[in-house]
């Protein structure tokens, strides 16, 4: 498993727990070194068991060195970074690319390598041409595997999977990679073997979907604001309908987090550079954006216009709970804003203020959700935390200088918040 980011740390532990034997590859010294102490690069519910159990059973090894790895591997997975390229959008596929090189370099009779990392329609070929080339005498199949694994419930993700896509037509490929998924088969999970190019649009267009799923029921929720109606209502009503669907349909302060945004930009991309624009993606891309600027302005209005001196105590900064990923969060968009109109801002998150702290200047980080507010003038919900979903409303009216409450996930009853003596704001309900 080349890569020891989200993908492959997660792909790599649930492998070797299905009996494999699985060495993760990481050119970060100081990665490797802490992996190995059991300690873990990110937060995800039950990893670090998951890879103390495998390392103790001998089937998950971690090393710097690629050649034994990959020399005595019959699938060698890449699983590199692709974050978007400045200047343009499109997927930097460098680290792809290079571990393409290596891979071709170092690899030892018929070896299956499997693109894990997202990426363009094209990736793989790129990536077989780049083989081919290195090793020309080289016995091999590049064949793209998609992930669909959600931050947060990434181990039963791998484990019981919706379905597993492969793209490859080669019958020799196909083999290994049904090998490997072979424990699945237990579940009845559905393998859909496809080629190549088709596997790779496959992913993007699943996460395309699900973020304009996401997109579409926030502005309905503007909608609902304007007329009187609530959005959760709404939700419910269309979600039991079997084509649409319950899930992804939260209204809230936009999407964020490692897939959607880069996803999104990279297709738009590449439909436009095929002359095949998806204009509906491309709407998508513009309105995430400004939506979660202008969640600022929602908790500006809740507190009277100004915010000038005032203090906002922040419930959440990851994108969403059970993770620590601050990439592309709401919060990232949010807290700039309100310092730039005057606020001062405490915060409080489980697992993200570490990594939060790289990306956020002048916050006072806090050791708990009534740490966050005591003091403050507001309180802002931004992450759906559990904790947060139960909290000692009577202790928080007592620490709060003014009682309003602006919760962007839609935790809390509007009732019985007004009941409570709360100016309470949500989304897409009265």
């Amino acid at each position: 498993m080349i890569g020891t980011g989200y993908v492959g740390l997660v792909s790599g532990a649930c492998f070797a727990d299905f009996g494999h034997v699985v060495t993760c590859v990481d050119k970060d010294a100081s990665k490797i070194e802490r992996l190995e102490q059991g300690i873990m690069p990110i937060y995800e519910p039950g990893l670090d068991q998951l890879v103390a159990k495998n390392v103790k059973e001998e089937r998950l090894f971690f090393t710097t060195d690629p050649a034994d790895a990959i020399k005595n591997a019959d699938a060698v997975f890449i699983a590199v970074g692709t974050p978007s390229r400045r200047g343009d959008g499109h997927a930097d596929l460098s680290y792809v690319y290079g571990a393409a090189e290596e891979i071709a370099q170092l690899m030892d009779g018929y070896t299956v390598v499997v693109t894990k990392s997202t990426v363009p329609v094209g990736t793989g070929d790129e990536v077989e041409e780049i083989i081919r080339k290195t090793r020309p005498d080289a016995e091999f199949a590049v064949v793209s595997n998609p992930e669909f694994l959600r931050e947060g419930a990434a181990i039963k993700d791998f484990k019981v999977p919706d379905r597993v896509v492969v793209g490859t037509e080669e019958e020799r490929a196909k083999e290994v990679m049904s090998e490997l998924y072979r424990p699945l088969y237990l579940n009845e999970t559905p393998i859909l073997f496809t080629a190549r190019r088709t596997s790779e649009l496959i992913k993007y267009a699943a996460n395309a979907f699900l973020a304009v799923k996401i997109t579409f029921i926030n502005e309905i929720a503007d909608l609902c604001e304007k007329v009187g109606a609530n959005v959760q209502e709404v939700s419910r009503g269309i979600g039991l309908d079997n084509r649409i669907g319950k899930k992804f349909l939260n209204a809230g302060p936009g999407y964020g987090g490692s897939c959607f945004p880069k996803d999104t930009l990279a297709l738009t991309k590449t439909a436009n550079d095929h002359g095949a624009p998806i204009r509906i993606v491309d709407t998508v891309v513009e309105v995430n954006a400004a939506r979660k600027k202008a969640m600022a302005t929602k908790i500006i209005d809740a507190m009277g216009g100004d915010v000038s001196g005032k203090t906002i105590g922040m419930l959440g900064l990851a994108f969403k709970p059970n993770t620590d990923d601050m990439r592309d969060a709401p919060s990232l968009d949010i807290i700039p804003a309100l310092q730039a109109a005057g606020a001062k801002v405490r915060a409080y998150d489980p697992e993200s203020m570490k990594e939060a702290s790289h990306m956020l200047e002048d916050v006072v980080f806090c050791d708990g959700p009534y740490h966050a507010i005591e003091g403050a003038d507001a309180m802002v919900i931004v992450t759906e935390w559990d904790q947060f979903r139960a909290l000692d409303l009577d202790r928080a009216k007592t620490m709060l200088n003014e009682n309003i409450v602006v919760d962007l996930r839609n935790i809390y009853a509007p009732a019985d918040m007004a009941k409570r003596g709360f100016k309470y704001v949500s989304v897409g309900r009265e």
